[in-house]
C-alpha cells in the first residue's frame, strides 16, 4: 500500500491510501469518539459522533467515512469539534430510555463511556422516552427498542457479516426502528438466533435474555476459551459468576477462525458445565446401583469387559462413535483403538449434515 503522511493535532503520522482518518487515529493513540463504527462493519456514517476537523473542508467531517489523502490537516481537540461531539451525544441520550440502573450493559456501554468521557452531566434537551413495546418473543435475544441508538451496527453484521438478512430499519422519520424482517416479532422472523446483533450492539437495546440479573460485567470473570460443541475451533469468553459457580454468558472472540461470530449452540449453550446432573467422577452399576470408582478401576474394568465380549462373539460386534466435541487427535484414538487394537472397521462419528 501506498504509505501517506497526515498531520493530526499538530503532530505527523504515516497512513495509507484508503484508510479513514478514523483508523488513523486509533491506530495511534488519538481518540475520537463513535458509536455506528465497527471493525467488522462498513463504514455507515450514521451516529455523526467522530465529527473532526479537516483545513479546506467547509464544515465537520465524519471521520469514520473520510478517506485520508497526503498533506491532510486534521484537528480532533478543537472546542468546535467538542461541541458538535456533545451535542449528538446529548441528542442520543435524550431521544431513548437510557435507564443505566436497570440496563444490563450497565459498565460497559459505549453511550454510557462518551457521556463520561466528554463530560455531560445532563442532555440539555428534555427525555422522552419512545415508550416502544420490548420485544422478548426471541428464544434467546431480548430488544428494547427504547435503548436503541439507530447506529445500524446490528443491521450491518446481520447483513453483511453473518448475511442472516434478518435485520433493517422500519417506519420513517422520528419514528424509525430496527426491524425483523417485515417489522415482525423476532420470535417469528426467520432470526436463527446467533447472538452477532447482540455482541456488536454498542447500547443495551439488544442484549442476551439468559444472561439476565446474572451478574454486572464487573462482578463477572472472564476466561478465553475453545467452544466445546464442534471441531471449528471458534474462540470465546466465558463470563462466570463466580459466587454461583456458572456460566452467565458467552461472548465471541474477535480472532481466527471465527472472529466473534458464533452459532446459536455456542453462544447460549453453556448450561451443561453447572448442571446437577453432570457426571464427575467414573461410576460402575454394582448391585444394580451406579456407585463411584477410581479412573483405574473404571478403566481395568471396561477393558477387561470389552476383551471378554469380543473373545466370545468376535470383533464386529464392536463399534466406536467419534465425537466433534473432542480433538482431532482424540478422535484418531478412537479410530486407531477400534481398527488396530479390536480389529473391527465399525467406527463412525457424529458428523453428519
Amino acid at each position: 500500500m501506498d504509505e501517506i503522511t497526515v498531520k493530526i493535532n499538530g503532530k505527523e503520522f504515516c497512513a495509507h491510501q484508503g484508510q479513514t482518518i478514523l483508523e488513523v487515529a486509533r491506530a495511534n493513540g488519538i481518540f475520537i469518539p463513535s458509536l455506528c463504527h465497527h471493525r467488522k462493519t462498513q463504514n455507515i456514517g450514521a451516529c455523526r459522533v467522530c465529527m473532526v476537523e479537516v483545513e479546506g473542508a467547509r464544515s465537520l467531517v465524519a471521520s469514520c467515512c473520510m478517506p485520508v489523502s497526503p498533506g491532510m490537516v486534521i484537528r480532533t481537540d478543537t472546542q468546535k469539534v467538542r461541541d458538535a461531539q456533545r451535542m449528538v451525544v446529548e441528542l442520543l441520550w435524550a431521544s431513548g430510555d437510557h435507564n443505566c440502573l436497570t440496563c444490563d450493559q450497565n459498565g460497559c456501554c459505549e453511550l454510557q463511556d462518551l457521556i463520561y468521557r466528554l463530560n455531560i452531566d445532563a442532555p440539555r434537551f428534555a427525555i422522552t422516552p419512545p415508550g416502544y413495546a420490548h420485544d422478548k418473543t426471541g428464544v434467546m435475544i431480548s430488544r428494547d427498542p427504547n435503548k436503541c441508538v439507530l447506529c445500524g451496527r446490528c443491521i450491518e453484521a446481520c447483513n453483511n457479516v453473518v448475511v442472516n438478512e434478518v435485520l433493517s430499519f422500519a417506519h420513517r422519520g422520528t419514528h424509525v426502528q430496527v426491524a425483523c424482517d417485515y417489522n415482525l416479532p423476532m420470535g417469528t422472523s426467520k432470526c436463527v438466533q446467533c447472538g452477532e446483533c447482540v455482541q456488536i450492539c454498542p447500547v443495551g437495546a439488544i442484549t442476551d435474555k439468559k444472561a439476565h440479573g446474572g451478574g454486572r460485567p464487573w462482578e463477572l470473570e472472564k476466561y478465553d476459551t475453545t467452544c466445546p460443541y464442534c471441531g471449528v475451533g471458534c474462540q470465546v469468553t466465558v463470563h462466570v459468576n463466580r459466587a454461583e459457580n456458572r456460566i452467565v454468558k458467552v461472548t465471541g472472540r474477535e480472532v481466527p477462525p471465527n472472529d466473534g461470530m458464533l452459532c446459536v449452540k455456542g453462544r447460549y449453550g453453556y448450561e451443561f458445565p453447572s448442571s446437577p446432573d453432570r457426571l464427575t467422577q467414573p461410576m460402575i452399576k454394582k448391585n444394580g446401583k451406579h456407585v463411584p470408582v477410581s479412573w483405574d478401576e473404571a478403566l481395568d474394568y471396561t477393558a477387561d469387559r470389552i476383551r471378554k465380549i469380543i473373545d466370545r462373539d468376535g470383533p464386529d460386534v464392536f463399534s466406536a462413535f467419534g465425537s466433534g466435541r473432542v480433538p482431532n487427535e482424540t478422535n484418531y484414538a478412537i479410530m486407531k483403538f477400534t481398527r488396530a487394537v479390536v480389529k473391527t472397521n465399525n467406527v463412525d462419528h457424529c458428523a453428519r449434515t
